[in-house]
């Protein structure tokens, strides 16, 4: 009765098996040809009924999976299907652009488009910026005592009121080319550290319903003020403009963009409309981090120009016609960019 009973058992497992791989196998090796050739010679490979047969192979397949993994399979199939399913799903479903291409749809419509949107949001910011720039000048320019209440000793850098004409001309606003490595490398990365942690603070900030990046943002206004004002004194405002527009266009552009990134962030929570405001920040909060990513890309660009560009140009008429130059390119990027490609969508 042993011997009998054995086989009897065994037998109806084996026929589920048998019978499982009959049925299905061909579909398995359908897609997989389909998958196949997709992955050597593109999209343009399949004929038009194949477009239509590859989600029902890939469902299929995936029940396949399912049904070989309830009754225990061999364990060389379950890792066939499963790489099969693997694959179907990354040429049926996932995104098919690669990291340069997400770099260029950001560059040429994410961001300049993001920032459009947000043109309120940095008129805002920039009135709150040049009061602040005001209250600075304003307040220093008569009583230089100020100076060290707004601008701190890790940016002033021995500058003060005890500075001398020849020595903010000689150390600073005409001081020779330190060279290559000091300047693209040591000082440009330190400034890019600088001001991104001060643009990341302007952006998060907002979500403390922007009064902190407001205060922020005018803050940086009342620094520029002030050493405006020491510099005006001495009679050297414009040397002084022109020392700081060649970097200044890029680097003050990149923190307004920042704080107005934040004011969006702001107003979404404050201002939630139809939405709770956590789902209304999850669906308009992508465009607020599109302009705050935009905004470090450009730190990183001044600081570029600022360490290795800025000492480099010396004559005060070249560093208003560089910045010149480069405020019109910044204008023309946000005004124009992507503009062509959001009109095709609508």
């Amino acid at each position: 009765m042993t011997e009998v009973v054995g086989p009897q058992k065994a037998r109806p497992l084996q026929l589920k098996s048998s019978e499982f791989r009959r049925l299905r196998e061909p579909a398995w090796r359908e897609l997989e040809g389909i998958i196949a050739r997709m992955e050597s010679r593109g999209l343009g490979a399949l004929r038009p009924e194949e477009f239509e047969r590859l989600p029902l192979l890939y469902r299929s397949t995936l029940s396949s999976l399912a049904v070989a993994r309830s009754i225990a399979l061999d364990c060389n199939l379950l890792l066939y299907l499963e790489n099969l399913a693997m694959r179907a799903f990354l040429n049926v479903y996932a995104p098919r652009s690669s990291l340069i291409e997400d770099l260029g749809r950001f560059l040429t419509t994410g961001f300049p488009v993001a920032v459009r949107q947000a043109r309120w949001h940095l008129m805002l910011i920039l009135a709150v910026f040049l009061a602040g720039g005001a209250i600075g000048y304003l307040l220093t320019i008569g009583d230089e005592t100020w100076y060290g209440a707004f601008v701190p000793e890790s940016l002033s850098q021995g500058r003060g009121p005890r500075s001398t004409r020849s020595e903010l001309m000689e150390g600073e606003l005409f001081a020779p080319w330190p060279g290559v490595a000091n300047s693209f490398i040591v000082f440009a990365n330190a400034l890019f550290q600088h001001n991104a942690i001060i643009g990341i603070l302007s952006f998060g900030l907002g979500a403390v319903a922007g009064v902190p990046t407001l205060l922020l943002v005018g803050y940086q206004g009342m620094v520029i003020g002030a050493m405006l004002a020491l510099h005006a004194n001495r009679g050297l405002a414009i040397d002084f403009l022109g020392w700081v527009s060649i970097h200044g266009v890029t680097e003050i552009g990149a923190i307004l963009l920042s704080g107005a990134a934040g004011l969006v962030v702001a107003e979404k929570i404050l201002l939630p409309g139809p939405h709770n405001r956590l789902d209304n920040l999850s669906i308009h909060g992508r465009h607020a981090a599109l302009i705050a990513a935009g905004a470090v890309m450009m730190f990183l660009i001044a600081g570029l120009i600022e360490g290795g560009l800025r000492q480099l140009i010396q004559p005060t008429v070249l560093r208003f016609t560089f910045a010149g130059v480069t405020f019109v390119l910044w204008l023309a990027y946000f005004l124009f960019a992507g503009r062509q490609t959001m009109r095709g969508r609508t």
